[in-house]
């Protein structure tokens, strides 16, 4: 496993990144197919394409205001456009960017903290509104999902829990993108 690296679910066309919010927003972007309000594109919205650092981050589904986890499918050329002008979290030469990226640790299943970094994706503004406008290709409630590996994990039952995980593999990225995020080669 290289140290900086992004994992996803992917296919040639898309890549499904992972996102919680209150009942509130989520269900109302489930009807819609897209995020619509009480959702603030003018907010930062953090996309995870880990899995399991969204439930390190959203407690399995259970923190508050997180309660729906949502399977984001997005266009890869989206996600790449956004990977392109994004600005290191630790950067503060750029004020209020409306793409951040930060490399957080990757979690195992009992959301220790592991020795490569997993990519956070940072969307504001302009660029918040494209990718709820444009780059969203589908929206698929998960919450059934981190419930069950959840209780498996609970249970001391991993080897389900990691069957029942989505299959993440390392995304391919650009060699642009690569140098300009530092992510490993």
């Amino acid at each position: 496993m290289k140290h900086k690296e992004v994992r996803a679910d992917y296919d040639d066309r898309h890549i499904t990144v992972y996102q919680a919010y209150s009942p509130a927003i989520a269900l109302q972007a489930l009807e819609a197919g897209t995020f619509v309000p009480p959702f603030k594109p003018d907010r930062m919205t953090w996309v995870k394409p880990s899995f399991l650092w969204m439930m390190y981050r959203c407690g399995w589904g259970l923190k508050e205001g997180q309660e729906h986890v949502l399977a984001v499918r997005v266009t890869r050329s989206g996600f790449e456009s956004a990977l392109r002008d994004a600005v290191l979290s630790h950067d503060r030469s750029v004020r209020k960017p409306e793409v951040r990226v930060q490399w957080d640790p990757e979690r195992d299943l009992h959301h220790n903290a592991l020795d490569h970094r997993s990519l956070q994706l940072g969307l504001a503004g302009a660029t918040s509104t494209r990718y709820v406008a444009e780059w969203i290709t589908g929206l698929t409630d998960v919450t059934p999902l981190a419930r069950e590996v959840h209780a498996l994990v609970r249970a001391g039952s991993l080897d389900e829990a990691t069957a029942l995980l989505p299959v993440e593999r390392p995304y391919p990225l650009p060699e642009d993108v690569r140098e300009h995020l530092g992510a490993s080669a």
